[in-house]
């Protein structure tokens, strides 16, 4: 599924995993992923850095812009997700934007948000579509999901199988902490 952020990025929604977010990326000329686990790279397609290496630059800015690009695409690992690469190209963004931790800190606000995990007695009978987000099975459970997250002022909920044991992870964010938590209870309960 592909959406627009509020700056007009796209953005391509996948099922969990690495496997699934690297070959997402690579359908974009340059592809960012990363999980909240760290795993994650940046991909730049052939057809971009060919583009960008064969740029006829209207000004000195859009020059060093394009140098700066093709830097970044060889200093990323873009096979695996290479947490020192990583950081040698956040650290050479932040130093570039004149950036220290304040600043960087206040680009993004994450909403409050808890994720845990329920031991079921069989994974298998959760069943999910629209890269896990939505559920199909047990019928009705998505519906009570549906019902509480429209209560709740930037509410987001989903329940979905683990792919290694007998439990469910139940997510839940929302424009405050006390309404986060209450999801995340009403995703356990339900």
């Amino acid at each position: 599924m592909l959406a627009n952020d509020q700056r007009g990025i796209k953005v391509s929604c996948v099922p969990t995993g690495v496997k699934h977010l690297h070959h997402a990326a690579r359908h974009f000329d340059i592809g960012v992923y990363f999980e909240a686990n760290g795993h994650g790279t940046v991909l730049f397609s052939d057809d971009c850095l060919s583009r960008v290496r064969n740029l006829d630059p209207a000004t000195p800015d859009a020059a060093n812009a394009a140098k700066q690009l093709l830097a970044f695409s060889e200093l990323i690992n873009q096979s695996v997700g290479d947490a020192l690469s990583d950081m040698l190209m956040v650290e050479a963004i932040l130093a570039l934007r004149n950036w220290g931790p304040a600043e960087w800190d206040g680009a993004y606000e994450d909403l409050p948000n808890r994720l845990v995990k329920v031991e079921v007695a069989d994974r298998n009978i959760f069943l999910t579509t629209d890269a896990e987000r939505k559920l199909t099975s047990p019928e009705g459970l998505q519906k009570r999901i549906d019902d509480e997250v429209n209560k709740i002022d930037l509410g987001r909920a989903f329940v979905r199988p683990s792919g290694t044991e007998d439990c469910v992870r139940v997510y839940a964010e929302a424009g405050t902490v006390p309404n986060a938590d209450g999801k995340l209870q009403c995703g356990v309960q339900c």
